[in-house]
């Protein structure tokens, strides 16, 4: 098994690559920053850097390398500039937080009876994605009685049952296939029926609702479960990860621009973002359209090639690259769907999953918690650059995997085919050994 060290500490290599259209793309900084020729220091800091806490644990060298990092583009760095701060995008479930906020809002909403029957008792207004046999069991679970834009009733266990299962399986309780033609670089259909299931409610319930959610679950003891309907074993509890909170304080501290890139709806996350320290106009996730009363539809927001009151895409993989260019830096052209030049893009990101991917490629130094995802793992442990860290879940984290089958199976294509992956110059990441655990 390769040790950690020499993967992550391995020599740069410069390697031309190319974008989705061809363009020249060049590597990523150095593993480390190239020290500047010796200047008089000009102190730009609002507040003094504070330290990452030596109190909290992180694996390896990842505490010196995250400090080496956000020193060298920080207020007190020469280059500094504070009316462009350099831009940090982060994740937030599983990456700020231990557990998925958005599990807990769509448990929420099913739980308490604010999912509402669609228009003319069709559910597959709710997704263009939807198969038929998930429309049918929905509608034979749920019944038609109920009229349109009126609550489902949470008595109603076989409905909550059935959403419960599409929800979490992407199937059906019979086991038929729910979701279906689909881009799979551009939208997870499960996440976007989250902010689906929320369409006649407002964006000031949605955020009322994720913090009733929230909450308890907070409070609740780690390995806390909860039954809705007949549906055991669903998770109830949650936490922000002290790490990433100290390490928010800390960017902030030197003056980066802190922003979270989200495959949740934004209304939810917004609401809760502030218990990590970021505020809620610096959330980026799923925008829901409303209608002329203010309610929540099932369409969403556009970006890129996307145009508005559409379902094709949301905050998931290129879609993040997507909206952080069009959020962030004010793309609102097809090209937001490219990666931005050099000098251009976020300095530093944080992700967990195969969502994340995208994003991460475009931040000139990457951390990634291992939560076992396989394509992302990929690219992390293949270290490219030398800018990728990789940390073991703060809370419970993973077991040790096998060998990820990066040259042959360990990717998905927007068809969800399995692929080799390939680092930025086009070449087949070979296997890489799961080396980073406690």
């Amino acid at each position: 098994m390769p040790n950690v060290k020499t993967l992550l500490l391995a020599p740069l290599l410069l390697v031309a690559a190319c974008d989705d259209d061809g363009a020249t793309l060049q590597p990523d900084a150095p593993m480390m920053p190239t020290p500047d020729a010796p200047v008089t220091p000009v102190d730009k800091c609002v507040t003094q850097p504070t330290p990452l806490d030596p109190a909290l644990p992180w694996f390896g060298s990842n505490r010196a390398d995250l400090t080496t990092w956000l020193d060298a583009a920080g207020c007190k760095s020469p280059g500094y500039d504070p009316a462009k701060k350099p831009i940090v995008t982060l994740d937030w479930d599983n990456t700020i937080s231990k557990n998925d906020f958005g599990d807990a809002i769509t448990f929420y909403l099913i739980a308490n009876g604010k999912v509402r029957q669609p228009p003319a008792q069709d559910w597959k207004q709710t997704s263009a994605y939807l198969t038929d046999a998930a429309a049918l069991a929905l509608t034979a679970a749920c019944g038609t009685t109920v009229p349109a834009g009126q609550p489902l009733p949470t008595t109603n266990t076989a409905c909550t049952d059935e959403m419960l299962a599409i929800y979490t399986t992407s199937k059906t309780r019979a086991g038929a296939v729910a979701f279906a033609g689909h881009n799979a670089r551009w939208i997870e259909p499960s996440y976007a029926w989250t902010a689906q299931l929320m369409a006649g409610n407002t964006h000031a319930e949605i955020q009322s609702y994720m913090m009733a959610a929230a909450t308890p679950q907070l409070a609740a003891a780690e390995g806390t479960t909860q039954t809705i309907g007949t549906t055991t074993g669903l998770n109830a509890w949650l936490r922000i990860y002290p790490q990433s909170k100290d390490l928010i304080t800390a960017l902030k501290s030197r003056g980066y621009d802190v922003w979270v890139i989200t495959a949740s709806p934004q209304d939810a996350i917004g609401a809760v973002s502030q218990m990590a320290g970021i505020a809620s106009d610096h959330v980026i996730g799923i925008r829901s359209k409303t209608d002329s009363s203010g309610k929540l539809t099932y369409k969403f927001e556009g970006c890129g090639t996307v145009p508005d009151d559409q379902q094709q895409m949301i905050s998931y993989i290129q879609g993040k690259r997507c909206w952080i260019n069009k959020v962030i830096y004010g793309d609102t052209t097809a090209n937001a769907m490219r990666r931005r030049p050099d000098g251009q893009r976020q300095y530093f990101g944080a992700g967990d999953s195969d969502t994340d991917l995208e994003f991460l490629k475009d931040s000139t130094y990457k951390l990634v918690i291992n939560r076992n995802k396989s394509e992302l793992m990929c690219h992390a442990y293949d270290n490219e650059g030398g800018t990728w860290r990789v940390n073991p879940m703060f809370i419970g984290p993973k077991a040790v995997q096998p060998a990820y089958a990066c040259p042959t199976t360990a990717c998905k294509d927007e068809n969800l085919a399995a692929v080799p992956c390939r680092d930025m110059g086009g070449n087949v990441i070979p296997a890489q050994a799961d080396t980073v655990h406690p």
